[in-house]
């Protein structure tokens, strides 16, 4: 899980500099399209060299998972080429703290027990996510700031589908492909409308790298959920959120005020507890599935 982490945070500093001109101007659209169409073509393989298949019944269940998905990850890549690399990924990792208000709210609203140990936790979570946002960027950084937080929100939509997904039978790799396949598509519908940027060197290599160093986080978190300790495994996710924030200091000389830097810590301890929380209270047949799976 540590090293997924760690390439997940590259990934995100990958996607923040092919985004500037310098390095290869490409648009939100354009790299979400080479990043999906690379994760599916990998896939696409793996499924082949092993004589699996792609059909399903659930196929209208994997679009809405898939397009909500990759909205959540446009959201992301452009609250990355926005924001503090370690602001963008805290945020896009506060879907935990949404996934776990999903779960108070439906409670509320069924007129279950409430476990108010989760509300309180969430509820303390998102005053790191009011720290985070309120010293770490400045006006013009607003939109990026709001799209950040929106795929936090999204990203937890996408989630509770994969658990679904999980609880009907879906194999992962599977809803990872189809998840890359409808990022391809609407990648290369939203490049169209774009326009495609020419390649350059430096650009071609950023993109490979992104593609690579996706796939390579996909099979090192797949690896951890399948051998390691589900609740250890889950909290360790969060490490992607130090390894982004020293990227960003080291490589783009990012500046996360001190309050900035106590939201995030907020986050990361909010969202541990929460996932701590949420696991005891779970049935050991409906344990979380992979909950980063959008990357």
């Amino acid at each position: 899980m540590l090293v997924a982490a760690l390439l997940f945070a590259v990934m995100g500093a990958c996607v923040k500099l092919v985004a500037l001109p310098a390095w290869g101007g490409y648009s939100i659209a354009e790299i979400v399209f080479y990043r999906s169409l690379l994760g599916a073509l990998a896939l696409a393989a793996f499924v082949r060299s092993r004589g699996l298949s792609l059909a399903t019944p659930v196929v209208g269940m994997h679009l809405r998972r898939s397009t909500v998905g990759t909205v959540a990850l446009s959201l992301w890549f452009f609250s990355s080429t926005v924001l503090p690399l370690g602001t963008a990924m805290t945020l896009n990792y506060s879907s935990s703290l949404f996934l776990a208000a999903f779960v108070v709210a439906a409670a509320l609203l069924a007129r279950r027990r409430v476990r108010w140990s989760l509300a309180l936790t969430v509820l303390f979570g998102f005053v790191g996510v009011v720290l985070v946002l309120q010293p770490s960027f400045s006006a013009d950084q607003s939109e990026g700031a709001l799209a950040g937080l929106a795929s936090g929100i999204l990203s937890a939509a996408a989630y509770w589908h994969v658990k679904e997904l999980g609880r009907l039978g879906e194999p992962e790799w599977r809803t990872v492909f189809y998840f890359s396949l409808t990022g391809a598509v609407l990648g290369l519908v939203g490049s169209t409308l774009t326009g495609f940027t020419a390649h350059s060197a430096v650009g071609v290599a950023l993109l490979v790298a992104i593609g690579v160093t996706a796939t390579l986080a996909q099979l090192a978190m797949t690896r951890a959920y399948g051998a390691g300790r589900t609740l250890l495994t889950a909290n360790l996710q969060y490490s992607a959120i130090v390894f982004a924030s020293i990227l960003g200091v080291i490589v783009f000389a990012d500046r996360i005020p001190l309050l900035g830097w106590l939201g995030i810590v907020i986050i990361v301890g909010s969202g541990v507890l929460a996932t701590w929380i949420t696991s005891r209270a779970a049935r050991p047949a409906a344990e979380p599935i992979e909950p980063m799976a959008e990357k």
